[in-house]
């Protein structure tokens, strides 16, 4: 598997016609004889990638007082209980939130305003924020989830996911390729998932791994 996606990736860099940004690079599972009726099969989860996903990522905090400075001085952007309430009267701006932001970090005592009152949109989105209590360090936090992806199959037997950009280099993108297949042979460990596996960059062509 390691030595046909190098050769995958390879091939997705190449045959990619240039574009005016940097392309994102997709691995494409498919998956086979897995009965998504049963709960236990679905596969939803966070995964840190060894080497990133090669672009910035943003994050949205929900505090107040002090973790809100600390936010602050950290570049994120924050969410008082006044904005909270605001955002949540306003679907469309509560959509517009939920789909800016790619993870979220929640004061502990505010999750059950968040809850209550974006609960629906975040969820839907497998977006629910990280709850941290006030006065714990928002550093490792912040590190740790600019390196993650999150996977989430829903009632489809696929999961994608960005393993990097056109820019990084190869032996990086398969590295983290092989973090998302090691995941997903994990989450069904004994059984013969597997049916095709591809990769992609944004607007290029699909490349068969398997």
């Amino acid at each position: 598997m390691l030595d046909a996606l190098k050769k995958a990736v390879k091939e997705a860099k190449e045959k990619g016609k240039p574009r005016n940004f940097t392309q994102s690079i997709d691995i494409v599972i498919n998956l086979k004889d897995v009965s998504f009726k049963d709960p236990k099969n679905k596969m939803k989860q966070e995964l840190v990638l060894p080497h990133g996903k090669g672009r910035e990522i943003k994050i949205g905090v929900f505090a107040g007082g002090d973790m809100a400075i600390r936010g602050k001085k950290l570049g994120l952007q924050i969410f008082s209980k006044k904005e909270m309430e605001s955002i949540s009267k306003d679907k469309r701006k509560a959509r517009k939130m939920a789909n800016t932001y790619d993870f979220f970090i929640a004061q502990a005592d505010m999750m059950p305003l968040i809850g209550k009152a974006l609960g629906p949109v975040l969820g839907r989105r497998n977006k629910m924020p990280v709850i941290v209590p006030p006065t714990a360090p928002l550093e490792p936090i912040v590190e740790k989830l600019k390196n993650s992806i999150r996977i989430n199959t829903r009632d489809t037997p696929i999961v994608q996911a960005i393993i990097g950009n056109e820019k990084m280099d190869n032996d990086k993108v398969v590295e983290n390729g092989m973090a998302v297949l090691n995941a997903v042979k994990r989450k069904y460990e004994g059984m013969n998932v597997l049916k095709s596996v591809y990769v992609k960059t944004t607007m290029g062509p699909t490349i068969k791994v398997i």
